[in-house]
């Protein structure tokens, strides 16, 4: 099977990162692009990472990465967790993946804590913002995330490193300024100011229709299905 689709779909996000990491003064280099695997098979994963150098990939559903875990090559590879997760399902993904992006609650914290402890690992995790204060997202509000940033901080097996956000979806592109401004400058007053943080968190914000405005207003980790995906 041709893969072509892989290369080019590939070769034209990196250019618009590029462009748009240019254009915010910024290195396109301080910028992780993140293929999100939801609607990829294992196939299309490994041409990725064997053949194209994408060496970190997203898994939106527990049930899908156990499916893939088998049947991609993992050897450089590092998995992500960016889907919502209960409580429930996090024992069966601490072992696999490097980085929870979406922790929202006390509850999940002490989960991911405990299974972290029973495994000798320390887990690294972002906290979920719900920037549009939309019910049906998850993700802590603005006024709850500086009280839950500093709750973080006692868990001796999560190591805290930033933030991350799924933006409303917005008809008018231009939108996504407001919510991915509005995140960064929060968070940023929370790091800095609060928890008195030295180095630079992770941010990620952005996904196929929001990530050269995210990457404008300070994402440092884009997470890219559709626009990879797509034949």
């Amino acid at each position: 099977m041709s893969y072509t689709y892989l290369e080019e779909n590939l070769r034209l996000v990196q250019q618009k990162i590029s462009v748009a990491a240019e254009l915010s003064g910024r290195d396109k280099k301080d910028v992780l692009l993140m293929p999100a695997v939801k609607y990829a098979n294992a196939e299309e994963i490994n041409y990725l990472h064997q053949n194209l150098g994408v060496n970190d990939i997203g898994e939106n559903r527990v049930q899908q990465l156990l499916e893939h875990w088998g049947k991609i090559d993992r050897d450089g590879l590092n998995v992500h967790f960016i889907g919502s997760l209960q409580t429930n399902k996090v024992k069966y993904i601490i072992d696999k993946v490097c980085l929870i992006h979406s922790l929202d609650s006390e509850r999940l914290a002490q989960e991911i804590d405990k299974q972290a402890k029973k495994h000798g690992i320390v887990m690294r995790v972002l906290l979920e913002i719900n920037s549009g204060g939309e019910e049906s997202k998850g993700g802590v509000s603005f006024e709850q995330a500086e009280q839950m940033c500093v709750e973080l901080e006692k868990y001796e097996n999560i190591n805290f490193c930033g933030f991350m956000t799924m933006a409303p979806k917005c008809e008018d592109k231009n939108q996504y300024h407001e919510y991915f401004s509005k995140t960064r400058k929060v968070c940023e007053h929370i790091w800095y100011d609060k928890l008195k943080r030295q180095e630079k968190p992770i941010l990620s914000m952005g996904m196929s229709d929001s990530y050269e405005i995210a990457i404008a207003e300070g994402s440092t980790l884009v997470r890219v299905g559709g626009a990879l995906f797509k034949k």
